[in-house]
């Protein structure tokens, strides 16, 4: 069974993250991913971005889904302080 810390830090490894959460229950997972990468890019673009670094544990299965919020660090914040 797939850790989520184990996600996290595949993640981390290719991507400078401010804030990385992941939840999940060992094949279906659940991620915030807060990075200034993500900056004028659309919500796509940005699951491009997590994906392109996940894809090998993907096609091997390794990792079956990953369901994901993208923000940037002024969306993350202004999550934060309105809800």
């Amino acid at each position: 069974m797939l850790d989520p810390k184990q996600i996290e830090k595949w993640i981390a490894a290719g991507m400078a993250c401010e804030h990385l959460s992941i939840e999940g229950d060992g094949q279906h997972f659940a991620a915030v991913i807060v990075s200034a990468e993500f900056a004028g890019l659309n919500r796509v673009k940005r699951q491009q971005r997590v994906y392109a670094l996940i894809r090998d544990k993907l096609d091997s299965g390794e990792l079956h889904a990953l369901s994901m919020q993208t923000l940037t660090p002024e969306e993350w914040q202004d999550r934060q302080a309105h809800g």
